[in-house]
């Protein structure tokens, strides 16, 4: 069975088919946010502070950090931003940390400080990428999101997709990383504007457990994007997607409506045993009083199977 392993300094999370669904907190990330991009900058950490600490309050399973607050110099000024934010992020809480970050200066530097073993987002099947990212991978034993796109942009063809992924699996392989450390997102295409975009997801899933034996994430927002109420849309697409076979997406755990689907769908795969998660979550839930469903005790609580204790990209289009 595929297992992907991450850490931080003093917890341990699987990413597997036969674990509870791996949420990686989208929250630190100044794309798409202005705001949060003029207080990084400015060297004001406030809202990262908050956002690290609502999302493992919610139930994030990890966090995706990102510092790219502008297009400007990113090779200058994201690295050490970068690193800056994740120390703060890593001082805050015991989560494991995905790097998310197109600039390769700032992923090695941000690996350089790292405590546990983080996931690399993201690399793509560009040729230069591949021989720039695959071996910080490898020098510093680390997972990799590996995203179904390369040199021709992106395809609607699904079949050519999977062609990207798995031209990326066999160039890691010579790299020596196994396909248990390359975690892969085909891409998830809004459903708007592409009317198959559901269908050719959950094909794509099925062919990446089943012939390249990878795990998989996505940006999970994308299959709403451009549509009213979207949120209605990616719980929708939740437990759909988790049934095809997908084992993390990069989302929002601070909406109650999209974190209880996946809490569901954890329960009916038989990946939150005894439903001790579910239980816990939810047993003083009153549907009618606003906020009453408690957070979850921690990210993975005893029982989940998400996690357990150690002794002593590139942004996502219509992100939400």
């Amino acid at each position: 069975m595929t297992r992907t392993i991450v850490a931080s300094a003093t917890r341990e999370v699987i990413i597997g088919f036969d674990q509870p669904f791996c949420v990686i907190g989208e929250r630190i990330n100044p794309t798409g946010r202005k705001k949060l991009a003029a207080e990084m900058i400015e060297g004001n950490f406030d809202t990262v502070i908050k956002d690290a600490l609502e999302q493992v309050a919610a139930g994030a399973t990890m966090l995706d950090v990102n510092a790219g607050v502008t297009s400007v110099n990113p090779n200058e000024t994201e690295p050490g931003l970068l690193v800056q934010t994740m120390e703060i992020v890593q001082g805050l809480v015991d989560v494991p940390l995905s790097i998310d970050s197109s600039v390769t200066a700032a992923i090695e530097a941000a690996l350089k400080i790292a405590k546990g073993r983080p996931l690399v987002n993201s690399v793509t099947g560009e040729l230069e990428k591949l021989e720039a990212i695959l071996p910080l991978c490898k020098k510093y034993d680390v997972p990799v999101v590996a995203i179904s796109n390369d040199e021709t942009g992106i395809s609607e063809d699904p079949d050519v997709r999977f062609a990207v992924a798995k031209k990326i699996v066999e160039h890691a392989a010579d790299y020596g990383i196994k396909p248990h450390d390359i975690v892969v997102d085909p891409l998830v295409m809004p459903i708007g504007a592409m009317g198959t975009a559901g269908q050719q997801v959950f094909a794509l899933l099925h062919r990446l457990r089943n012939e390249l034996k990878v795990n998989t994430t996505c940006g999970l927002s994308n299959i709403s994007f451009g549509l009213p109420h979207r949120h209605g849309i990616n719980a929708g697409f939740i437990p759909m997607v988790i049934g095809a076979g997908m084992t993390s997406a990069i989302m929002n755990p601070c909406r109650p409506q999209e974190m209880e689907m996946v809490r569901a769908a954890n329960v009916l795969k038989g990946n939150d045993a005894n439903c001790m998660n579910w239980i816990k979550t939810y047993k003083d839930y009153q549907p009618h009083v606003a906020g009453s469903a408690p957070a979850p005790q921690s990210a993975a609580p005893s029982g989940d199977g998400g996690g357990r204790r150690r002794g002593g990209r590139a942004a996502r289009a219509g992100g939400a």
